[in-house]
């Protein structure tokens, strides 16, 4: 039985180049060197208004997380990103859950945490110039917009709280301390690890009711925290029971857009005492005995 044979054929810039004869009968793939080869699947368009492409390789490569990355982190370029509801909602920022995940792997998804801090409607945090004093903008025209308050300057200020939390998680992840993974930051919107507990949003140390044996605990993972931090010459900033999820037996530091250079701030000193006396009055409140000014003063050892 005769067999039909095709020359491949294919042309570079100065000569022909000719490829091995490939049975039209058989696998198309015999005799294709396998660099050639990879695998194509075709995409439906999105009509669905709760979702959209994913933004992962729309993002610069430095507004990504930081490596190596947990392996639950999708970067298909063919991952569609899901809305699937508002999580929390703020004064400065909401939080929402969105799934991304791959039509073609669907075990292969993920839920993430995504907060969107606001535009326009942004509203300032209390007191933020202490926050933010020893930071600068980029541009003196922001500058000029963020202390005339103006329309422009809300803009800004939305960006500039983003960019600092953003840079906050990351720094506080690649130092091990136990925040949420950053997956990535798009304008004012940073995707973050959503904590669970039993597949449920992780509570608030300020909702739980520990055990006087994980109640210890707790407080020392927060003290083991804070002296990271110190060490590192930051502060939360706004660290109390309220911004603490208990995931389980462990503790997980959230909301950090306001944290501030210990040494660079002239009130840096101050947060940390109010962050001190902030977390041992919710543990005495719970039975356990702690002084702020004893932690105070074993954090400002550490500090310089």
């Amino acid at each position: 039985m005769s067999q039909d044979f095709t020359q491949h054929e294919q042309y570079t810039s100065d000569n022909l180049v000719r490829l091995p004869q490939v049975d039209t009968h058989g696998d198309p793939l015999d005799g294709i060197d396998a660099s050639f080869v990879f695998d194509f699947a075709a995409y439906d368009e999105i009509d669905d208004p709760s979702q959209r492409w994913s933004t992962w390789l729309s993002v610069e490569p430095l507004s990504r997380g930081p490596e190596p990355r947990p392996d639950w982190v999708v970067t298909s370029q063919g991952a569609i990103d899901t809305e699937l509801g508002i999580l929390k909602t703020g004064k400065e920022a909401d939080v929402f859950l969105l799934e991304r995940a791959d039509p073609t792997d669907p075990g292969g998804g993920v839920v993430m945490a995504a907060k969107r801090y606001r535009g326009t409607d942004h509203r300032n945090f209390h007191r933020a110039a202490s926050y933010t004093e020893g930071r600068s903008t980029k541009r003196s025209r922001d500058e000029r917009a963020l202390k005339r308050k103006s329309t422009w300057g809300k803009v800004v200020a939305a960006g500039e709280w983003a960019a600092s939390e953003w840079d906050a998680l990351k720094r506080l992840w690649e130092i091990g301390l136990p925040v949420p993974y950053p997956v990535q930051i798009d304008g004012t919107e940073i995707l973050m690890e959503w904590i669970t507990v039993d597949g449920e949003s992780a509570p608030r140390l300020a909702q739980t009711r520990p055990e006087p044996d994980l109640l210890a605990s707790y407080f020392e993972q927060l003290r083991d925290a804070m002296l990271t931090m110190v060490q590192h010459g930051v502060v939360h900033g706004d660290l109390s029971a309220y911004n603490v999820l208990a995931a389980g037996e462990r503790l997980v530091i959230i909301d950090l857009p306001q944290i501030v250079d210990l040494a660079g701030n002239a009130a840096g000193m101050d947060f940390l005492l109010r962050d001190c006396t902030n977390v041992c009055t919710w543990f005495r409140g719970k039975g356990l005995d702690a002084d702020e000014h004893a932690l105070f003063g074993e954090l400002v050892a550490h500090a310089f």
